[in-house]
């Protein structure tokens, strides 16, 4: 088999494809010939030495693959040699087959490339998860997204209109603000111009139900300034570094607020598949309707694997970056 192989530290050039022996099949596995794996800010950090896979996980690089079932476990009965299947890995995924708990993946909906399926998993998976099973969001509720035109904000934003959720969006640019009007989002904040609290206090003065944030640092009190009572702050990164501002507790007090922070990839494999089973029943059909798609930014060959990393570190990117072999 193939794989993308690298050194700890390594810059994103250095990331090379290199061969080692096949994945020999085990009880409760299934294989799966990768057609197509997605790029991850995940990805990046574990390059750069920060971001470790979960004990006992490959230490190859790659969270979400698409590709063809090509073994199946004798007391595996929901797959079969053939099947067409996308989903998540906790590492692993940058290679030419992997070993997957079967309960991580779903079917490829009719007429999705590999290519885009591979840049599904992660995303919505992630945006599903902060929406409906820790905010509960609600049809004719109201979301903030920050990262509007990042991979997860896009998701998110498809979400809330599928489901009848309002949603502001926050971006740095007038092209990624358009983007994200186009998957639905209501109320267009260009932050390196416009302070998002205060042109939410003045279009929906009653404030929102939940936020979506991954960025961090002073944004902490400016979304608990924008936040209904009972409301929701929501963390799934830090792209503004490891530490928030000052916490306002009058703030966090006087609106009963709850601030949550949230991973995927270290989840238990009994989470991973009940929030898959959750989704698959309610979303899956929308991408053969076309009601929910895969926003891909590009779709790059395996020998341009470098670029990827590149464009992700430089956030250089609307939508996915996913990789073929």
């Amino acid at each position: 088999m193939q794989y993308v192989d690298f050194e700890k530290g390594c810059r994103p050039d250095a990331l090379v494809v290199n061969e080692r022996e096949s994945y020999s099949l085990s009880q409760g596995k299934v294989k799966v010939d990768v057609k197509a794996f997605g790029i991850n800010r995940a990805d990046t950090l574990q390059r750069q030495g920060n971001y470790p896979p979960p004990q006992g996980e490959s230490e190859i690089l790659g969270l979400e693959v698409a590709g063809v079932v090509s073994e199946v476990a004798s007391d595996v009965s929901t797959f079969k040699e053939g099947d067409k299947v996308f989903g998540l890995v906790a590492g692993g995924g940058y290679a030419t087959e992997v070993l997957v708990n079967p309960a991580h993946l779903m079917p490829v909906p009719e007429g999705m490339p590999f290519f885009e399926a591979a840049g599904l998993t992660e995303v919505f998976l992630t945006a599903f998860q902060c929406l409906r099973t820790i905010a509960h969001i609600k049809p004719a509720q109201r979301a903030l997204i920050h990262g509007g035109a990042s991979g997860v904000g896009l998701a998110a934003t498809q979400l809330c209109r599928y489901w009848g959720v309002h949603s502001a969006v926050t971006a740095s640019s007038e092209e990624k603000l358009s983007l994200c009007e186009q998957n639905g989002a209501e109320h267009l904040i260009n932050y390196k111009q416009q302070a998002f609290d205060d042109v939410l206090k003045m279009e929906w003065p009653e404030g929102v139900d939940m936020v979506l944030d991954m960025v961090g640092g002073d944004y902490l009190n400016r979304n608990l300034k924008v936040l209904k009572q009972d409301g929701k702050v929501v963390y799934l990164a830090m792209l503004a570094g490891r530490y928030a501002d000052n916490l306002d507790m009058a703030l966090l007090l006087g609106k009963r607020a709850s601030i949550i922070g949230t991973t995927l990839r270290n989840r238990s494999d009994d989470y991973k598949a009940d929030l898959i089973r959750d989704f698959a029943a309610v979303c899956l059909s929308a991408f053969e309707s076309g009601e929910l798609k895969v926003n891909i930014d590009t779709h790059y060959h395996i020998d341009d694997i470098s670029k990827t990393h590149a464009r992700l570190e430089n956030n250089d990117t609307q939508g996915k970056l996913v990789v073929s072999w």
